[in-house]
């Protein structure tokens, strides 16, 4: 039989007795090579190729005292207007030797707390959110420690932590009013869960409009193909006459148009469809969605911007408004 050698991962010891230096001497090249000779230099750094030595990210993080490690908390990867969002801040964070770790919550405030206690034992030096809506457990525990901590996708000047992103109710309203000039007055309006989202629930409100004659009817659902698919077989089968829909996500809208394409109805002629997001998709659809712009990749490279001069620099940042655009395709008839 024959016995397989284990090789043990080489340490910072390996490498100092390797050299003929002290320990010392190899984390000073590791972390300040301009305080060491070239002549030093250059002998553990030939000692640290022949041994494949990497060295230790936790190790460092105990020399520096940081990890540079920063947390995002997103409600799921599966929607593209996340991806894009956290490609951005990811992009941006790396420009300054920063690492982005990203965990999912499902949208439950309770697992949004768990996850982030667990960021911050593995050393992220800030936090990112979405939306306003958290636990107290979430509250307390950036709280205590105190920990930078932004907030995504909503602005809202008077909360306790800096916003970065939209009104999403004037989002909503751009959407309502551009159907309403259009001569719509019957909307169906197809959303997400409204519990623990204040995302969804600020794009509802911005639909309380007092004008005589217009009637909105919603239908709540998941935000997934499936939802929005469901969500229109819903308003169809409901009796309710509407002329045009409107969804709160461009996946709830995507959804809405291949089930209305599947019942043989025509978008537009048959029913007008308009939406929020504008993901690249949107646009190559046919036709093509009428949507409100959503800069989610502006609203990454500031979020990233903040938390740099926040962790480097010790500037808590003041909340960012990032406005909003209505971006016109084939979607929408007019009534005359």
């Amino acid at each position: 039989m024959t016995e397989k050698e284990t090789k043990k991962r080489a340490n910072l010891r390996d490498v100092a007795r390797a050299a003929g230096v002290s320990v010392a001497t190899v984390s000073r090249v590791l972390n300040t090579p301009e305080a060491v000779s070239k002549h030093t230099r250059d002998r553990v750094q030939q000692a640290i190729e022949s041994l494949h030595f990497v060295p230790s990210a936790a190790a460092r993080a105990i020399n520096s005292g940081r990890t540079r490690v920063v947390g995002a908390l997103v409600p799921t990867l599966d929607n593209a207007i996340f991806a894009r969002f956290l490609s951005a801040l990811e992009y941006e964070l790396g420009e300054f030797g920063l690492s982005l770790v990203v965990a999912t919550t499902a949208g439950d405030p309770g697992i949004e707390a768990e996850k982030a206690q667990r960021l911050i034992d593995i050393g992220a030096e800030a936090l990112i959110v979405s939306g306003i809506t958290h636990s107290p457990d979430f509250d307390n525990l950036i709280s205590r420690t105190r920990l930078p901590t932004i907030a995504t996708s909503y602005y809202d000047d008077g909360y306790s932590l800096p916003t970065i992103g939209y009104d999403n109710a004037r989002a909503s309203r751009m959407a309502l009013q551009y159907l309403i000039d259009a001569g719509h007055r019957q909307i169906a309006v197809i959303h997400g869960p409204a519990d623990n989202n204040d995302r969804t629930r600020a794009r509802l409100s911005g639909l309380l409009v007092d004008m005589p004659g217009l009637e909105t009817f919603k239908f709540e659902t998941k935000i997934t193909l499936e939802g929005g698919a469901t969500a229109i077989q819903n308003a169809l089968s409901a009796g309710t006459h509407f002329t045009a829909v409107m969804c709160t996500s461009d996946v709830l809208a995507q959804g809405v148009l291949f089930e209305l394409h599947r019942q043989g109805m025509v978008v537009p002629s048959n029913v007008s469809l308009v939406s929020i997001d504008d993901l690249p998709v949107s646009g190559q659809s046919v036709p093509g969605i009428t949507t409100v712009h959503l800069p989610v990749v502006e609203m990454g490279k500031k979020t990233a911007n903040a938390v740099i001069r926040w962790i480097e620099d010790g500037i808590r940042p003041d909340s960012q408004l990032i406005d909003v655009t209505l971006k016109l395709r084939q979607s929408v008839a007019e009534i005359t």
